[in-house]
């Protein structure tokens, strides 16, 4: 039997009720950790933020902060935070590059991802290139909605795409760094990252999340490096 959860967002994402559970994977001492770690990251980071968000400003003349609906523990949908990295247009943007660009069509159909993605501005392309975009999370830490370390957040499109794993990201707050992260991040295909994801929830522990958090930095450089 299915149920459907109805918050005040409308939801379209059904969920198993052998999977629903009354906390998400962790528990309490997860959430402690979650909020000892973003608490103070928030306070460190407020003056990076600040600078981020008057660049934007300046740059594009639109608000510094973007928020896109997620699906997030038990299937609720959120607002999930990042600083504004995409044109007035993307979409269009998108729609235009995937029409005209076979490779480009194979490669958002398979990873939902662009190498060169026609959407991001240059400013956008740094920061996402540093991860930096995704500061604003920490926001959506302290409300409850993310965790420091789980599966990628992802859409309603996305999500059912995930098959049997959908019920194991929805056993779990969404992350903003994850297992997924450190083994390979974008390069990955979509198959393989729900694999990840579904591993994480089914394995999770304390110390697997401290090790994950500790890989993180080295993981970002990576990318960095490797353009």
């Amino acid at each position: 039997m299915l149920r459907r959860y109805t918050p005040s967002i409308n939801s379209s994402v059904a969920i198993p009720d052998d999977l629903v559970a009354p906390y998400p994977v962790g528990g309490a001492a997860k959430r402690m950790m979650d909020l000892a770690i973003a608490l103070p990251s928030v306070l460190v980071a407020l003056p990076v933020m600040a600078l981020i968000a008057g660049l934007i400003l300046i740059t594009t003349g639109r608000s510094p902060f973007f928020a896109h609906k997620r699906v997030g523990f038990r299937g609720y949908p959120f607002p999930c935070y990042k600083f504004q990295t995409m044109v007035p247009n993307a979409q269009e943007a998108l729609a235009k590059l995937l029409a005209s660009d076979r490779d480009a069509a194979r490669e958002w159909a398979n990873r939902r991802k662009l190498r060169h993605d026609p959407r991001v501005t240059r400013l956008g392309w740094i920061l996402r290139k540093c991860s930096l975009d995704e500061l604003p999370q920490l926001i959506n830490v302290l409300k409850g909605d993310m965790s420091c370390i789980g599966p990628r957040p992802v859409t309603t499109e996305e999500l059912e795409r995930y098959g049997a794993g959908a019920g194991a990201y929805m056993s779990a707050r969404p992350g903003i760094t994850g297992l997924w992260q450190v083994t390979g991040r974008s390069n990955m295909d979509f198959p393989t990252r729900v694999s990840i994801d579904q591993g994480y929830v089914q394995n999770w522990s304390l110390l697997g999340d401290i090790r994950i958090l500790a890989k993180t930095p080295a993981a970002v450089l990576r990318i960095m490096e490797t353009g």
